[in-house]
């Protein structure tokens, strides 16, 4: 549930993308729209960020960690790239959470609210992001149990559609606001429901009614945007932010129920909106998606990251349906500038078009995927290759005095029919004065379709020249396979003598050495909650004899360290209760007992009370070393 999401951002910047408003040239379906990825390429690089996104799932809670209704969305959105690419590997994350999260459970939990069981909530909008997330199971699977689950929600979620304001469904159990986005579901969702369900009027009426009710309610203004949500007092438009997501529902629910019905009328004002979203003033100024909260000065709550990411998987409806030029070459330039904005180890920031700060984290990785399964065609290819590097940055504090080494993995990744093989030729690179061994390597892959993509693994070794300056140098590699497959993927090294990073910040990305289900919300602030935690590994020289770590840090605390990553040692933790702050400081802790063979050490921090949520924050880090 998103509570006051529309109450304390002011409308969105006048944008300046143009877009023609007009006739619609329509394509064959298939056809190239002009400007997006090849297939095979688009395909790969949807698998990537996958990848990294799935990556976060946690698989005994079965969710993504601290986001109920998040959680939902982002596994919707696998879901959407297991059907556009035919990559069923997480299948079984879907089936995981459905088994697991089904039942009732008390408050802060999953959730900040309590749940009812069957994914229901006193948040009416939870409850359907949930039941839409079943039906795209269903959909993958035929399993009857997901669409049944979808049905049982949405009977739930009809007992809170009344009268008041001629109609409409609340946004909570509380009865305390109708606005956008809870009917913009309800349409989606019942309309979906009679798409599935044989002979039904039921979902079909109720998806009718909701879209009389969304369009003449006044929540969509008179340039073809949708506002937030009505004031109760008066049932007019509160005019408040035009929020991405609700736009792109409205877009949704419009397709949807027009496959049901075939009314014309219905693509009249699914293309008025579109065409509102993506003028001067709408929601994409210089022709990418952006949410108000981006502006400057501004910062979007983690409910926001997501956003863009629903309007983008509803554009890409709109594209499937329409085959309209425009909104494919809009489709394919979001996607095209989420990918070159990705950093070195495949992550989607916030902003889509770049910037700093650019947030990263798995709702934005989600959001941002959405845009990139979009630019995968309708019909995809067979064949793709993809390659990634692990680790993606690594950090080297190197020796004045000798040469460094570094091993990295470069994974390849291949589909194509079974009986088929890709014989890739992998090339990588390095900086000048460096080495990178083997520079050249062939490698083979049996792909047996596309349900489980063929991997294969090429190690390599990097020798960093003694005095190389302090900075990032990239290692790339290049995997062909013939003319039609190619992919470049690369490791970025950080060259560092010393530690001294705000989290939450790009700056401290690299020392993150495994961030065991914890959060960043933002500049100087990760914190792990319960059962989750975060490592950091400083790699000191090998001379090193001494070395220390200052942490500034808050709350409900414990500060762990170790030479290997394996066995752990408490230095630091807070005995107290304590869920206000009061306690930042600044704590300096030696880590010469620590250090590895290797000369590296590890800091671990975590919760001390894990039954209460409130756990270790962490703002800055430094480290110093001598020797």
């Amino acid at each position: 549930m998103i509570l006051s999401r529309s109450r304390v951002l002011r409308a969105l910047t006048a944008g300046a993308a143009t877009l023609a408003v007009g006739l619609v040239p329509v394509l064959p379906a298939g056809a190239d729209p002009g400007g997006g990825a090849d297939g095979p390429t688009a395909t790969a690089r949807a698998r990537v960020a996958a990848d990294v996104l799935m990556s976060s799932y946690e698989p005994v809670k079965a969710w993504f960690p601290s986001s109920w209704w998040n959680s939902a969305v982002a596994l919707q959105t696998v879901g959407d790239y297991m059907q556009r690419t035919g990559d069923r590997r997480y299948l079984w994350h879907l089936d995981n959470t459905f088994e697991k999260d089904k039942g009732v459970f008390p408050a802060g939990y999953l959730s900040g609210d309590p749940l009812l069981g069957n994914f229901t909530s006193r948040a009416i909008d939870d409850s359907e992001w949930w039941a839409l997330t079943w039906i795209q199971a269903y959909d993958l699977t035929k399993n009857r149990k997901y669409l049944d689950m979808a049905v049982t929600i949405a009977k739930y979620v009809e007992d809170y559609w009344d009268d008041t304001c001629g109609g409409g469904v609340w946004w909570d159990a509380e009865r305390t606001y109708k606005n956008a986005v809870t009917n913009g579901l309800w349409i989606r969702l019942t309309a979906e429901l009679h798409n599935r369900i044989p002979a039904d009027r039921h979902w079909l009426g109720r998806a009718q009614q909701g879209w009389k009710w969304l369009t003449g309610s006044g929540l969509i203004n008179a340039d073809g945007l949708v506002n937030d949500g009505l004031t109760t007092s008066t049932c007019k438009s509160n005019n408040e932010t035009v929020w991405t997501y609700n736009q792109g529902l409205a877009i949704g629910s419009g397709l949807e129920l027009w496959r049901a019905t075939r009314d014309p009328r219905l693509l009249t004002t699914v293309r008025r909106l579109a065409d509102a979203a993506v003028r001067a003033g709408g929601l994409a100024p210089n022709g990418i998606l952006t949410e108000s909260c981006e502006a400057p000065g501004k910062s979007c709550d983690d409910n926001q990251k997501q956003f863009k990411g629903i309007f983008q998987r509803y554009w890409m409806d709109l594209t499937d349906t329409t085959h309209d030029r425009r909104y494919l070459a809009f489709q394919a330039r979001q996607a095209a500038s989420v990918w070159d904005n990705r950093d070195a180890a495949g992550r989607l920031g916030l902003r889509w078009s770049g910037g700093e700060p650019n947030v990263v984290d798995w709702r934005t990785q989600a959001s941002a995927l959405s845009a990139l399964i979009a630019d995968v065609p309708a019909r995809p290819p067979v064949r793709s290759l993809s390659a990634t590097m692990t680790p993606a940055q690594p950090v080297v504090m190197a020796s004045s005095a000798s040469a460094t080494k570094v091993k990295l993995t470069a994974r390849l990744q291949a589909t194509a029919p079974a009986g088929q093989r890709i014989t890739a030729d992998v090339r990588a690179s390095a900086p000048a004065g460096w080495t990178v061994t083997p520079r050249r390597a062939s490698v083979t892959l049996r792909p047996k379709g596309n349900a489980v993509p063929a991997q294969a693994e090429v190690a390599l070794e990097v020798t960093i020249p003694a005095g190389t300056a302090d900075g990032r140098y990239p290692v790339t590699v290049k995997a062909t396979s013939g003319p039609l497959l190619a992919f470049t993927t690369q490791a970025e090294i950080l060259v560092a003598r010393s530690v001294d990073f705000d989290t939450g910040t790009a700056a401290e990305l690299p020392w993150l050495h495994d961030a065991g289900g914890s959060q960043s919300n933002g500049v100087q602030n990760r914190f792990a909650d319960g059962n989750a935690y975060f490592v950091y590994r400083f790699p000191f020289p090998s001379g090193t004899t001494s070395a220390s770590t200052t942490l500034t840090l808050d709350n409900e605390y414990v500060v762990e360290a170790s030479g290997d990553g394996r066995q752990w040692t408490t230095v630091a933790r807070e005995t107290r209760h304590i869920h206000d702050s009061s306690n930042k400081a600044a704590h300096t802790i030696d880590l010469t007992p620590h250090l590895g063979p290797d000369k590296a050490a590890y800091v671990r921090i975590s919760d001390s009370f894990p039954e209460e949520g409130w756990g270790g924050r962490l703002y800055h880090l430094s480290a110093t070393y001598a020797g």
